[in-house]
């Protein structure tokens, strides 16, 4: 990102001058209060939230411009994950994780209903072997609980093959215990599998746990970016604008 800007049409300024530089294989924590921009940043990557002017690069793609099918192709490179994981309830876990395969499939088979070839299952039994509900391929996403339901989501996103997971949240309606799984899972896609992974968090001891690197925003600006290890409560407290508080800790 060089410079980069979101205004919205209502007129808020989400993200002002934000300039960073991600490397392939970080694991990223962006973190910030409610209306810091988390959302506004990690949504530009993949273009769900166009940029107001600077520059902006993803690979060899350049979201400045990207339009149509360049805008497609750098989607199925990007797996995205979300706070309420938007899921199929009506239909099987693995018809939910086959979704990931679409940017790899003509469009003559996504328009036959379940004509996914074997190599796409075999790619999605993976995927969820990776987060520990392989045996849950055949229940309606509806059955599970939401912790379950989102390592559906995060299935489907290893199904796309992805370089770059984004999250957006994850864990935020999830308890404790659950929350330290997803995270867990996260943090073994980076490193197992090399992927980029970049997650937004409000919560202080998930930054610090699940991080290598963290990128502080308040009001669209980023007032803090460096090692997890440099992130003290005394940076916590300039990046939230206030002292830190025991709701800013998730806990066990």
């Amino acid at each position: 990102m060089r410079d980069v800007t979101v205004r919205y049409a209502s007129g808020v300024v989400a993200l002002k001058n934000v300039s960073l530089d991600i490397r392939p294989g970080e694991m990223v924590s962006v973190v910030g209060l409610s209306g810091s921009g988390k959302s506004s940043l990690i949504r530009t990557i993949n273009g769900l939230v166009p940029i107001t002017s600077g520059s902006l690069r993803v690979g060899g793609y350049h979201l400045e411009s990207a339009r149509g099918g360049e805008l497609r192709r750098l989607r199925g490179e990007i797996g995205m994950i979300f706070q309420g994981f938007n899921l199929a309830k009506r239909t099987s876990v693995l018809n939910n994780v086959l979704v990931g395969r679409l940017a790899h499939t003509t469009t003559l088979r996504t328009l036959l209903l379940g004509a996914y070839r074997a190599s796409d299952r075999e790619i999605a039994f993976e995927a969820l072997n990776r987060v520990g509900i392989l045996s849950k391929v055949w229940d309606r996403a509806s059955s599970l609980s939401g912790g379950q339901q989102q390592r559906v989501a995060i299935a489907r996103a290893l199904c796309q093959e992805p370089r770059l997971v984004l999250a957006d949240e994850p864990v935020a309606s999830l308890d404790p215990p659950t929350a330290h799984e997803v995270m867990d899972d996260l943090r073994r896609i980076n490193q197992d599998l090399g992927i980029t992974v970049i997650t937004n968090l409000h919560l202080i001891d998930l930054a610090r746990s699940y991080g290598t690197r963290i990128i502080g925003l308040r009001a669209g600006e980023v007032v803090f970016d460096g090692p997890v290890e440099s992130a003290s409560d005394a940076v916590f407290a300039k990046i939230y604008g206030r002292s830190v508080e025991s709701a800013d800790v998730l806990g066990l």
